[in-house]
């Protein structure tokens, strides 16, 4: 598997590609946001490692330049950035999990085996998925899992890979209450101690997709003190 390393603390790019060529992986660096768009224009990765801090372009620009053009690959973001605001704006830029700086290595190594599990995961069960949850019609708007689609009349709002598996996971336990903690463990394949701010971040981005009215959700519900809720729309 090969990873991109975006960081400009070159000793700690350095470290963690180290680290990841002993676990058996091709791994190349890039030390500004400007490198790394350079890079990805004529390279495929199977995960990205992309700092927000840094020189010419900051991980947020170079996440959503991505973006525009590569739905797949995950992105971990590493930053010193941790209040909700910056995290919700790495995710909205295109992020699939973020690690607060500093960290422990078996940290990284677990938040990036776990965005490489799930990949996985997502590109087998698009194999053998039923067809109905393959592509799936809810108020109007056609998702088409197999290309991380939501088609909305003439408009295609193109998916990450996390927002397809917390959308399908939901709409596979439809009408059944799922506690942050399970999406946690089912969805992040996290099982550490983690702040699931995250999840309400995905949970906004979703209805603002889905819903007529993402401020009053009637598809992707709040079940208070426990977590969300998919209810068709049809069956309000």
């Amino acid at each position: 598997m090969k990873i991109l390393i975006v960081e400009d603390e070159e000793h700690l790019a350095n470290g963690l590609r180290f680290n990841l060529e002993l676990d058996g992986f091709e791994v190349e660096t890039a030390f500004d946001g400007e490198k790394a768009l350079q890079i990805l224009e004529n390279n495929k990765f199977d995960a990205i490692v992309l700092d927000v801090m840094m020189p010419k372009k900051d991980g947020f620009e170079v996440a959503k330049t991505m973006r525009e053009t590569e739905d797949f690959t995950p992105i971990l973001m590493l930053t010193a950035l941790g209040n909700a605001e910056d995290v919700l704006k790495g995710f909205e830029a295109g992020a699939d999990d973020y690690l607060p700086k500093p960290f422990e290595l078996t940290i990284f190594q677990a938040r990036l085996h776990g965005l490489l599990r799930r990949r996985e995961w997502f590109e087998k069960s698009q194999k053998t998925a039923l067809p109905e949850t393959n592509a799936f019609s809810i108020n109007g708007k056609k998702i088409d899992f197999e290309n991380l689609e939501l088609h909305s009349g003439t408009e295609i709002i193109h998916l990450t890979l996390m927002e397809a598996k917390l959308l399908r996971y939901l709409i596979e336990s439809e009408g059944k209450p799922v506690s942050r903690k399970t999406i946690l463990e089912e969805v992040w394949d996290l099982r550490e101690d983690t702040d699931t701010r995250a999840i309400d971040n995905f949970i906004v981005r979703l209805r603002r997709y889905l819903e007529d009215e993402p401020e009053k959700p009637q598809i992707l519900q709040t079940v208070r003190g426990i977590g969300y809720r998919f209810v068709k729309k049809e069956e309000n």
